[in-house]
């Protein structure tokens, strides 16, 4: 991966967002995943980002959390710049990226003792923030099992625990209740929902336009790399729901006609 410095542009606002984007670009081979986007979190918003398949959301969310270079644009943290200033940065983030790689080879507890002890918490701090997060994410029973033997709901728990261990003001989660079941969810719900209230900001992706309805204060809806909307959720949906408004928005629903006429064929 290149060392140059990452060309900015737009300097931080003077009373920062939780995030702020700013011209964000990143391309693989041929294809622009983002493509100049900007974008402003509120201090203390519950925010939700939207968008269809391969519309640059996880990828948005690694460029701003300093898991992927941008080509072009930079991030800023409550003011930090995530490349010039990477460690005030990142110790104002808790991360869930997708597809999340685990020190799997550890327990569930050394692991969030691991991850407490790397944000400098005292070793006796990190114990007891690990207990705490094990047993409200329903996950204590499971403390001394290998992490590579947790199943998918479970790892996505002990990678939120991770997320949270140290205490940060920002929390950014990509697809959290992806494979979780009905009552963590809950939990889940509600540990984000303290944590806004209190001042913390949430940014969160999802599928799932009922969840973001329910949850978030804040949307943006993105396509190809851009941002089509955002802003207040009542704002973005108007009369409609979310959904309708993001069908409106990205486009592409398709008339099957008398396509697949074979599948509403029954024999007797």
């Amino acid at each position: 991966m290149s060392t140059d410095p990452v060309p900015h542009v737009h300097s931080p606002p003077s009373a920062p967002p939780a995030l702020a984007l700013r011209g964000l670009v990143k391309q693989f081979d041929d294809t622009v995943a983002v493509a100049g986007l900007s974008l402003d979190v509120p201090v203390g918003s519950f925010f939700g980002l939207v968008g269809p398949n391969g519309a640059g959301k996880t990828t948005t969310l690694s460029l701003s959390t300093g898991l992927l270079r941008p080509d072009a644009g930079t991030a800023f943290v409550l003011g930090h710049d995530v490349w010039s200033d990477p460690v005030t940065a990142k110790r104002l983030l808790g991360v869930l990226p997708d597809g999340l790689a685990l020190f799997d080879r550890l327990t569930g507890t050394q692991l969030l003792e691991y991850i407490g002890r790397l944000h400098q918490l005292e070793r006796q701090l990190a114990q007891q923030r690990a207990a705490e997060l094990l047993d409200v994410l329903d996950l204590s029973d499971a403390g001394d099992t290998l992490v590579v033997d947790y199943s998918a709901g479970m790892m996505k728990k002990i990678g939120l625990a991770c997320a949270l261990i140290h205490g940060p003001r920002i929390l950014v989660l990509d697809e959290p209740f992806e494979s979780v079941d009905p009552v963590s969810a809950t939990t889940i719900r509600s540990i984000l929902r303290s944590f806004a209230a209190s001042g913390g900001t949430v940014v969160l992706s999802s599928h799932v336009m009922a969840l973001v309805e329910q949850l978030c204060d804040q949307v943006a809806i993105i396509a190809d790399g851009q941002v089509l909307a955002s802003g207040a959720l009542n704002d973005i949906r108007g009369d409609g729901s979310l959904e309708e408004r993001f069908v409106g928005l990205v486009g592409g629903q398709r008339d099957l006609g008398d396509g697949l006429a074979w599948l509403r064929t029954f024999a007797d």
